[in-house]
Order: structure tokens, then C-alpha cells, then sequence
């Protein structure tokens, strides 16, 4: 028998003050597009900002559906427009930050497992890793410098062959 062992290792930061310039700017401009989106069900609004490999920074919000489990995630909907705007152009870093409108809102939280398969294709396809600095809309802010860390064992492309 043999033990693997996988750990995650993620940077914590007290405050978005703390992180670099470039971090910062697009954790704001996450926390700022929480604004956008569309969560009348679960007035839990989250907001991705992306910064592309040629220096564009894009947003997606998450959009709720009355028919669950039809809406989409902030995650997702910002990997769909990178991937139509800017085809195979890899995405450097990802910014995440929400809004809960029934409760606080200074814990980061992480992309959920379908999102996590989502950065993992993603990244895959580009060939580069995407930094995730996640954070809420106040207090400590976590950084993982690949998203692939986050899905460990994961399943892939490679696995259909």
C-alpha cells in the first residue's frame, strides 16, 4: 500500500489593502459588480473580474433562474465571456467576492464544485494556471496562485480516452 497525500496551500491576507496593486484593483471591481447580479431567490450575490493574458479585465455576476438549478454562477459566467471575447487566450487571475444580503459577508468563499471543474478545463485549455484571490466584501482575503489546486483527483479531458 502507498499514502498520497494532496495539501492545499492558500495565502491569507487581513484586508484587501494588503494585497498587491493589481489584486486589489480587481477584488474591488468584484466586490463593486456584486451589484449586478441577479439573485432574487437566494439574495446571495457573487461576482468574478478576471484579468485576461493581454490586460483586459472582465465580469460576470451570478444569474439565478426561478427554475432551480437553472442559473449560473459568477465563476462560469465570466469563463464563458473570456472564452467568447478572447478564444484560447489564457486568464491570469480571477478575483471572487459576494454580497449576502441575509448575513455577513467578511468570510471569502470558494467557487463550488462545478466551477472548480469549470477553472480546471479552463485552465487546461490555455495551458496557464488562474490565480483566485477570494474575499468577501470585508475582512481577510485568501489567495491560491491554481485554481487546479482546489479540485485535487480531478476528472478531466484525458480521462475520456
Amino acid at each position: 500500500m502507498e499514502i498520497r497525500r494532496q495539501v492545499l496551500e492558500y495565502k491569507v491576507f487581513a484586508s484587501m489593502d494588503a494585497l498587491e496593486a493589481g489584486d486589489a484593483e480587481l477584488l474591488g471591481r468584484a466586490r463593486a459588480a456584486t451589484a449586478d447580479a441577479y439573485a432574487p431567490y437566494s439574495r446571495f450575490r457573487v461576482a468574478a473580474c478576471g484579468r485576461m493574458e493581454n490586460g483586459e479585465v472582465l465580469t460576470g455576476t451570478n444569474q439565478e433562474n426561478a427554475s432551480f438549478p437553472a442559473g449560473i454562477c459568477a465563476e462560469r459566467t465570466l469563463l464563458s465571456v473570456a472564452s467568447s471575447l478572447f478564444p484560447g487566450m489564457a486568464m491570469m487571475t480571477m478575483a471572487i467576492s459576494y454580497r449576502n444580503e441575509e448575513g455577513s459577508a467578511s468570510t471569502p468563499v470558494a467557487p463550488c464544485g462545478i466551477c472548480r471543474q469549470s477553472l480546471k478545463e479552463f485552465s487546461e485549455r490555455t495551458g496557464v494556471p488562474i490565480r483566485l484571490v477570494m474575499g468577501g466584501t470585508h475582512g481577510e482575503v485568501y489567495l491560491v496562485e491554481s485554481s487546479d489546486a482546489l479540485l485535487p483527483l480531478a476528472f478531466g479531458p484525458g480521462d475520456l480516452h
